[in-house]
């Protein structure tokens, strides 16, 4: 039986979407890509998108929402799985993606902080998350051993984007976080996340950052 097409809905340098198209050049799975405008979202989008949010997925006449929901379909009916195994280290890796999509959002109200007060406070906020975050780095060079799992892919938005903020804006983004920033860099040279970057995120993601240079 031939599987259903799919058509994963993006706005081109959305996090979450980022997500999605990882799993799907990870596993070589063939998919039609288009894109939406999120600041004047067409009424086709609003109707199938109940939170008119991206990503969506569409499995043939059936759309999917939110972006581990995607993942977790795409890794489960492609085999092998990118998920351990074990369900209790599987519970945990649900929760460390969880984690990750929290710190994308303090990342997220660092970044647009318009005064120094809001950025010293939201970056104080992020350097905790990201401490915890380091801890779960204990088994090998990925969170669960030798080889990248969903955790592992889903946190790679929130890694880009910190090597981005190291590079131009926050140079100490990565102090005292040796292990992570050794994980971090070994997941943006894999060919699947590489390609789910778009050719011009740097250039993007600093016009959106250009509170944060005044500051």
């Amino acid at each position: 039986m031939s599987k259903p097409p799919l058509h994963l809905i993006s706005f081109r340098y959305c996090p979450f979407v980022q997500r999605s198209l990882i799993i799907l050049h990870e596993k070589g799975i063939d998919f039609e890509l288009s894109y939406i405008d999120l600041y004047n979202k067409p009424d086709w989008f609003l109707k199938i998108s109940p939170l008119g949010k991206v990503p969506i997925l569409q499995v043939g006449e059936v759309v999917l929402f939110e972006s581990a929901v995607i993942s977790e379909y795409l890794d489960e009916v492609n085999p092998p799985s990118l998920h351990p195994a074990d369900p209790l280290l599987k519970a945990q890796n649900r929760a460390v993606i969880e984690f990750s999509s929290a710190i994308l959002g303090t990342q997220f109200m660092m970044k647009g902080a318009t005064n120094k007060e809001d950025f010293d406070t939201h970056y104080q906020k992020f350097t905790e998350q990201m401490r915890h975050l380091q801890t779960f780095l204990s088994k090998g060079d990925f969170i669960n051993g030798d080889k990248p799992h969903l955790v592992d892919f889903a946190c790679v938005p929130l890694l880009e984007r910190c090597f981005l903020l190291e590079k131009h804006l926050v140079p100490t983004i990565f102090d005292g976080l040796d292990a992570l920033k050794a994980w971090a860099e070994r997941l943006l040279a894999l060919p699947s996340v590489q390609k789910s970057i778009p050719a011009d995120m740097e250039e993007v993601y600093l016009a959106g950052a250009k509170k944060l240079q005044d500051n």
